[in-house]
């Protein structure tokens, strides 16, 4: 291998194409733009391009990445963070731009790079002021006696402290990190949609949710194999999330999550056979099992609450700060650990509560900021606690080795590493390690499947044209940062950047501003306009609440917004559609609309399209008679009008088939367009209907992976 020269390699810059890589930052910008990719990834690109035009083999990559101190499932690791790399740069491993795949060698990186050498600075002596061309000589100063013995002493010190160390590190033993599952396809959750992925082991085999054909699965794995099947479940449980597993390992608890509310009902499933029973008249949000393994504990809204397994004799457990997930006893049951999120502005944290439900206390306070905690468990004998923590971006897992002790970081991607447990014995936890990765694509009613909508935009995760068609506007999957081009993809300019995430926008009637929805970490949802060059960005509203779902009217005067559901923060806050008035800075509730979200405005102005907060009734306004009237009675999500206006689509996300359905308007005939059969592509699993072409096609964002489960051993 050529080795670049110590010059080349002193420039903290390199350059090729369109991008430019900070090396001593660790930041890829492309024209200009910064560029999200995680740490490992830019280690293995660093790599590459110091090595430029040589073969790299997969060993030199592991020796420099994680040397001998680690050990991974290396090959899945770097095979995730070379298509990261690849995602970051608009790069493919069929038509390989920059990184070339040389099968059974290792990789290469192909295009032309420059490194930009160090801004030179003067280190020339300096010159007497006079001009004389000696040297200004240094005053002469006596070295005191004691020094040369105290500098003879503080080197014997470091010289054994360095010794001390390296004995200690030959010591320890490495850290070994394995994949427990192998079909790629268990559920990473979705924090944002109060989706915590919960795990569970009963000492021989895992159980966890799986996504099969769009839909959610709860899958148990054997732990010596990996060996992976579904268990059998009501038809009426859809989405089935796990809360925890009883002491004895028989039965375990789940909820079932069907729809936009924050509580849903909670089920009983034996772990070895057995049919599954629904605890009646419980609601909750998450669940855990109390020592005796015959009672529960159970969260609804700010609240724990206790109750037999039939769901008999209720007890308030405590009141909290926030929403209670993600609930642990304390071996022995002195303490329960929780996550806590708060509603307000969705960020999570750690909560230690005693047994008798006092003496609440956040965990960690300050570490992060905002706080970004999760999910954490202990270890059987009580003597550690691991969480998941989110730090620049990524995910990774953390240890405590005592109640209070400093957290300690064990994993450092290049996965999104999310919700350890604990081996019912010993010290091996389990985790998700998460790589996924989604695509644009475009509905083709001729093939009758879904294709890729084009390069320029394959990470965007929701798509919206102007009124004209010449324009478009995406949300990039990679940082959520909003962008604006031509419909066919040049002039494109990035108007938002971090830490800022933007959920959903629109186009102004005239073409010349966006309003979107958006918020910052530890923020609530506000709404803000901005020019289509970049220009004038502004907040709507100056208050302390969430706000949603903005949508211009025809004349440009009004803005239409709603508030988030439950799932999304907000749960004892009453919910309605409100008209903003530009010109007049005040808002008004639109009649008759409570208990309604997620408004959208038709192009022709005649009408406001809303759902219920249930998500199960897609509601119509007609603005000339200030009527509402229900336009359909299912499965409802992400409305979205037709250019001319007769006709609204919109998702049936629960349904197994996840169909897009078109709804004529105002006669109400419901017309199938597409569905999860359309997807046709051998490694997606899901998708989000994320738009229409100015042709009313149907674009989706497909996801094409998801997570396994993996392993490691506690350092002692």
């Amino acid at each position: 291998m050529t080795v670049v020269s110590t010059a080349a390699k002193l420039g903290s810059k390199v350059r090729f194409g369109l991008f430019e890589a900070d090396l001593k930052s660790g930041e890829l910008y492309r024209s200009g733009i910064r560029i999200r990719l995680q740490a490992q990834p830019f280690r293995v690109l660093t790599f590459l391009l110091e090595n430029a035009g040589e073969v790299v083999s997969r060993d030199q990559l592991q020796q420099y990445l994680w040397g001998n101190d680690t050990v991974v499932d290396f090959e899945h690791s770097l095979g995730t963070a070379i298509n990261k790399i690849r995602d970051a740069l608009g790069d493919s491993a069929e038509n390989p731009r920059f990184i070339e795949t040389l099968a059974k060698r290792g990789y290469r990186f192909i295009a032309p790079v420059s490194f930009v050498p160090p801004p030179i600075t003067d280190t020339s002596p300096p010159i007497a002021q006079d001009g004389a061309a000696h040297l200004l000589s240094p005053p002469v100063r006596r070295v005191p006696a004691w020094l040369p013995l105290a500098v003879g002493i503080a080197c014997v010190i470091v010289i054994a402290m360095t010794v001390f160390s390296s004995l200690r590190r030959h010591d320890e033993q490495p850290l070994q990190i394995s994949r427990v599952t192998s079909s790629g396809r268990v559920s990473p959750g979705d924090t944002f949609l109060e989706n915590l992925p919960g795990i569970a082991t009963d000492g021989t085999r895992l159980y966890f949710p799986e996504l099969e054909s769009g839909r959610m699965q709860l899958a148990q794995g054997l732990i010596a194999d990996g060996e992976t099947t579904n268990l059998t479940l009501p038809d009426e449980i859809i989405a089935p999330l796990l809360g925890d597993i009883s002491p004895d390992g028989s039965k375990l608890i789940i909820r079932n999550h069907i729809s936009a509310e924050a509580e849903q009902t909670l089920w009983v499933v034996p772990t070895l056979g057995g049919a599954a029973r629904q605890i009646p008249g419980l609601l909750a949000q998450d669940a855990t099992w109390m020592s005796d393994g015959t009672h529960i504990l159970y969260a609804t809204g700010n609240t724990l609450w206790t109750a037999g397994e039939n769901g008999e004799t209720p007890q308030q457990f405590a009141v909290l700060p926030g929403r209670p997930f993600w609930l642990r006893w304390m071996p022995g049951g002195s303490a329960l650990r929780l996550t806590l999120l708060d509603p307000a502005n969705h960020t999570t944290s750690l909560w230690e509560i005693g047994a008798d439900g006092r003496n609440a206390r956040q965990l960690l306070r300050g570490w992060t900021r905002p706080a970004n905690e999760c999910c954490g468990s202990w270890t059987s004998d009580g003597k550690y606690f691991v969480f998941e923590s989110q730090h620049n971006g990524e995910n990774n897992i953390w240890m405590q080795r005592s109640r209070d002790g400093k957290p300690i970081q064990l994993t450092n991607g290049p996965l999104d590493y999310q919700s350890p447990i604990t081996s019912r014995s010993g010290n091996r936890i389990f985790f998700i390690g998460a790589d996924t990765r989604s695509e644009l694509l475009e509905y083709s009613s001729a093939n009758k499947t879904f294709l890729p909508y084009g390069e320029a935009l394959m990470t965007a995760n929701r798509v919206v044209f102007s009124r004209d068609g010449k324009w478009m506007a995406w949300i990039s999957h990679e940082d959520n940062s909003l962008w604006r081009s031509r419909a066919n993809g040049t002039e494109r300019v990035q108007l938002t950047g971090r830490p800022m995430e933007v959920f959903m926008m629109q186009w102004s009637p005239d073409g010349r501003q966006i309003v979107f929805m958006a918020r910052e970490p530890g923020k609530e949802w506000q709404i803000y306009t901005i020019g289509a060059d970049g220009s004038n960005l502004h907040p709507m509203l100056a208050e302390n609440r969430n706000e949603a779902d903005p949508d211009w009217s025809p004349d440009g005067r009004q803005i239409v917004f709603g508030r988030v559901p439950a799932l999304m923060g907000e749960t004892a806050e009453s919910k309605a559609i409100y008209l903003f008035d530009i010109a007049a800075g005040k808002s008004t509730m639109l009649p008759g609309s409570q208990g309604l979200f997620s408004p959208r405005w038709s192009p022709d102005g005649r009408y406001i399209a809303a759902l219920s907060l249930d998500m199960t009734r897609l509601m119509l306004f007609d603005t000339s008679t200030g009527t509402w009237r229900s336009l359909t009675a299912q499965s409802v999500a992400d409305p979205v009008w037709s250019r001319d206006s007769k006709s609204l689509f919109f998702h049936t996300y629960v349904q197994k088939s996840q169909t897009i359905y078109r709804i004529t308007v105002p006669g109400g005939k419901v017309e199938h367009v597409a569905d999860l059969e359309d997807l046709h592509f051998a490694d997606a699993v899901d998708y989000q209907f994320a738009g229409l072409t100015p042709r009313d096609t149907p674009l989706v964002n497909a996801r094409m992976s998801t997570a396994n489960i993996y392993s490691t051993e506690l350092p002692k």
